[in-house]
């Protein structure tokens, strides 16, 4: 069964920023099929918002297009029905929270310390980049070691 999992939106970002990142190999993962991505309109407009920031006018408006478009229509989007209010000193990332429950998310990927801190939410997994690479790539070689 495929992970679900929550990509922040600074994973997100990095992974069109940094060409040889952990974010973008992630993406890439995701793309291939590894495991199943879910986001929430929330985090998609908090995406939109970033991306086109002046800091990123470097970037063309037909790959940001894209790149949203894609992400549309390979994701699974939900609509968080409950509110959270966990993290009280960033309170923008209580939209991570919620959609990753709404979800039923197995992981949560960020590089933001007030997630990390939390470690665990109701039983989803809050982990860096690295750590997931880790799990993802664990997970290959117990399936092709049960192959002999």
């Amino acid at each position: 069964m495929k992970k679900r999992v929550v990509l922040d939106t600074n994973i997100l970002i990095s992974s069109v920023l940094i060409k040889f990142g952990n974010p973008r190999k992630i993406f890439e993962k995701f793309l291939n099929g590894e495991f199943i991505l879910i986001e929430s309109e929330e985090m998609l407009a908090e995406i939109r918002d970033v991306l086109f920031r002046p800091k990123f006018n470097y970037i063309s408006l037909i790959e940001k297009e894209n790149f949203i478009k894609n992400l549309l229509s390979l994701c699974n989007i939900v609509e968080p029905k409950q509110k959270i209010d966990i993290i009280k000193d960033d309170p923008d990332d209580n939209i991570i929270l919620e959609c990753a429950l709404e979800g039923n998310a197995d992981y949560i990927i960020s590089g933001d310390e007030h997630l990390l801190g939390l470690k665990e939410f109701k039983g989803i997994k809050i982990i860096s980049p690295k750590e997931f690479l880790n799990i993802l790539t664990v997970g290959k070689v117990e399936k092709i070691l049960m192959k002999f």
